[in-house]
């Protein structure tokens, strides 16, 4: 696939696959960076949520494949299930975010390097603070993603807990048959569907690749409110997949480490933000025990502490959706 046809770059056989709602914003950088590769795949297939915005026509106005799905029919597993469904032909497949703009131009040559290891069933890239991002969130960004890469593999959840399975579609690469022998992307689950996949390669005997050296830049600066919902849909992903917790433990050592890690990264120069960053921490841990418990907790109140409200309305007709499109 080449882009308005004329970019003098080599191209391999992956796909990239890009959800997008709403990217107008964002489009000129992400698409800036994804032209300056060295490598480029031979399809990009974007599946947009209905945007309001000139979202689709951007994409196809760049040479991009585009799938245009109802916003409520939106899951964070069904829809990337969908682009692997309708991409049959394509072992590798680079799945990106509209905001994770790809850094240098090694990025996507990088990330496929990995998969020279015939063990590795997924890799996933470096996440840098985006430009302009508070300390706090900067922070997060370097805590999760640090500057040394390695492979990962079911041995290293003694020493690793649940940082085993982490992973993220923000900028992640998956080997498809990998992906088949776990069943691929859950259909219906509030959010993690990276993880969810990731914890079930691991125990099928797949290693995972972080590929420091492949670059994006990305971050989110929550507030207080945004936080609180991302860890309460987090305690239910637990939830209702009670065996992450089972094969590979509880949050809660890795939960201490990165308080005390934020909180001496804000010491002494960002001392006026660590009231913020303790409020922050108070309020994860609440949203997540409130996660857990989301079973005893009334459907419209559930719908009301989740950041993916969607998710409540739209899980239960998620399946039908999916095989209507992929005929």
């Amino acid at each position: 696939m080449r882009p308005n046809g004329n970019l003098s770059k080599k191209t391999s056989q992956f796909a990239v696959i890009l959800p997008t709602l709403n990217a107008s914003r964002c489009w000129a950088a992400w698409l800036r960076g994804f032209l300056t590769q060295t490598t480029l795949p031979n399809k990009v297939l974007v599946i947009d949520s209905s945007s309001d915005d000139n979202t689709v026509a951007l994409a196809q106005s760049a040479g991009f494949e585009t799938r245009v799905i109802q916003r409520s029919q939106f899951n964070h597993g069904g829809t990337r299930q969908l682009a692997l469904d309708l991409l049959p032909s394509f072992d590798l497949l680079i799945y990106l975010t509209q905001d994770a703009v790809l850094a240098k131009a090694d990025a996507l040559e990088r990330i496929l390097a990995a998969f020279g290891n015939c063990e590795v069933g997924a890799a996933y890239g470096r996440q840098l603070p985006s430009p302009g991002s508070g300390p706090i969130e900067a922070h997060s960004r370097i805590f999760n993603y640090p500057a040394i890469s390695r492979v990962k593999s079911l041995e290293d959840r003694a020493t690793l807990g649940l940082k085993t399975f982490f992973l993220s579609n923000s900028f992640s690469c998956y080997r498809r048959t990998a992906l088949e022998t776990v069943g691929g992307f859950p259909r219906d689950i509030i959010m993690a569907e990276d993880a969810y996949v990731a914890g079930k390669m691991l125990l099928r005997g797949w290693k995972l690749a972080y590929v420091a050296e492949a670059m994006a830049y990305h971050s989110h600066d929550y507030s207080y409110v945004q936080e609180f919902k991302r860890y309460f849909d987090t305690g239910v992903l637990h939830a209702r997949n009670r065996w992450l917790v089972e094969e590979f433990g509880t949050a809660t050592g890795e939960g201490k480490r990165f308080v005390f890690s934020e909180l001496t990264s804000l010491w002494p120069r960002h001392l006026w933000l660590i009231p913020s960053a303790l409020i922050r921490t108070c309020l994860k841990f609440t949203g997540y025990r409130l996660g857990l418990k989301e079973s005893s907790l009334a459907a419209a109140f559930k719908h009301r502490l989740s950041m993916h409200e969607n998710y409540w309305r739209a899980s239960s007709s998620w399946n039908e959706f999916s095989q209507t499109e992929k005929t």
